[in-house]
């Protein structure tokens, strides 16, 4: 899955950026009042990178700890299939590009959910639409989340031939009975041979996902994890704190005590063991959960969303986010779709941002970013907090910037209270 849940332990904030979660089944219905981005937002389309996110929201199984908007074949039922989604998602594209203009697209994300279960013609399809409503800004990132466990050669091969630039596949753990508890499908050893199928696929641009903190997980399996992440030759990692999440199957055996919740001292450590592992192999940090081995590895697409920018999000529970306003899709596949058979856009509510929602959330967001907060953005009492901060040892000043240190990564959330107290 794209690089959106939180960092290492409680102490870091959660943001999902590309489909609300949950994934109870509703009544297909039409809007009764449709959406319409006002003239305010229009203006600042293509004042900055445009992103277009694509939400899959099929799943063969469902993970026990994930709480994204996904649904299995037996909860859809025939209410909504691959091909329904796909037609109604290039009339989203569509509309999208009639609203906005068109602007070139800079970067494109399929998410999920499991986009590769649609296969690389299906995937191909999408970005096609995406070059025929919108276009591709030059050198445009192309990047899709890909179950090691629904790929081959000839997927990566189709998917390079279409035009996607960048692979992310969900590994989470090379140790099986890790993978087990989070009830993930795939054998320990298939995610880093898929990266590397993708590498000689053509693919410059891997992604290899890591969840830390699984009740269970021992200090050698994470070992074992990053041996085989550092094997596998990628140029990009993303490591995730196991989160609970409310309504999930995860958060139901931990109620009933069947597992331990992820303890945040371990956590922790597990996170300072990730990083320190990654940097000695030339991987830094540039996100509090991200490592690259250089610029051009980074996410351009996920960096898009901290920084604020511009994306149109396409499917059933996508955000997108335009001049200061941002709305959600409908959840169902079925009301999606049916929306936009209407004619209408599938939108489930919308909110603009004040001048204070945009401020907290540059805080909230570029705080957490190996470039830091811009000391500019800060207001006379922040800082005055920004002091005690770098008293703390929680952040040093780099060229008039507000930059975590290594323990200050630990207590981002920390951070960005006493900052925005």
């Amino acid at each position: 899955m794209p690089d959106r849940r939180g960092g290492p332990g409680a102490n870091v904030g959660d943001w999902d950026t590309g489909a609300v979660s949950g994934s109870a089944l509703s009544t297909p219905a039409v809007a009764s009042t449709p959406f319409e981005l006002p003239d305010s937002a229009l203006a600042e389309v293509g004042t900055r990178p445009f992103g277009i996110y694509v939400h899959v929201p099929f799943c063969a199984t469902r993970c026990g700890y994930c709480d994204f908007n996904t649904y299995t074949a037996g909860e859809l039922g025939t209410s909504a299939s691959p091909q329904s989604w796909l037609e109604a998602a290039e009339r989203e594209l569509a509309r999208a590009a009639e609203i906005t203009g068109g602007p070139l697209v800079d970067t494109v994300f399929v998410g999920g959910g499991t986009p590769s279960l649609l296969g690389g013609d299906v995937l191909a399809s999408v970005l096609g639409a995406v070059k025929a409503t919108f276009g591709l800004a030059h050198g445009a990132e192309v990047t899709t989340e890909s179950n090691p466990e629904s790929t081959s050669p000839e997927f990566f091969a189709a998917l390079r031939e279409a035009g996607f630039t960048r692979i992310s596949l969900g590994m989470q753990s090379a140790a099986e009975h890790v993978l087990k508890v989070l009830d993930r499908t795939h054998t320990p050893g298939r995610a880093v041979a898929a990266a590397r199928e993708a590498r000689a696929a053509g693919f410059d641009h891997v992604n290899l996902d890591l969840i830390y903190g699984t009740p269970g997980e021992t200090e050698a399996d994470l070992d074992a994890s990053l041996d085989a992440v550092l094997g596998a030759g990628v140029d990009h990692v993303s490591a995730y704190a196991l989160i609970v999440e409310d309504g999930t199957a995860l958060a139901r055996k931990v109620r009933r005590g069947e597992l331990p919740a992820p303890d945040d001292d371990v956590l922790a450590s597990r996170y300072e063991r990730i990083d320190a592992r990654l940097a000695d192999a030339g991987l830094h940090w540039y996100e509090v959960s991200n490592w690259a081995s250089n610029d051009d590895a980074r996410c351009r697409h996920n960096l898009g969303y901290w920084d604020g920018g511009h994306w149109w999000g396409v499917g059933p529970g996508a955000h997108s986010h335009v001049g200061g306003v941002r709305w959600w899709n409908v959840k169902h596949p079925a009301r999606y779709a049916d929306r936009l058979s209407a004619g209408q856009l599938p939108v489930e509510g919308s909110e603009t941002l004040t001048e204070e929602d945009i401020h907290v959330e540059r805080v909230l967001l570029t705080v957490r970013l190996r470039s830091g907060l811009p000391l500019s953005a800060l207001r006379d009492g922040e800082r005055v907090a920004a002091e005690r901060v770098l008293d703390d040892g929680l952040a040093v000043v780099e060229s008039d910037h507000l930059v975590l240190t290594d323990r200050g990564r630990l207590l981002a959330d920390a951070v960005v209270r006493d900052l925005l107290a």
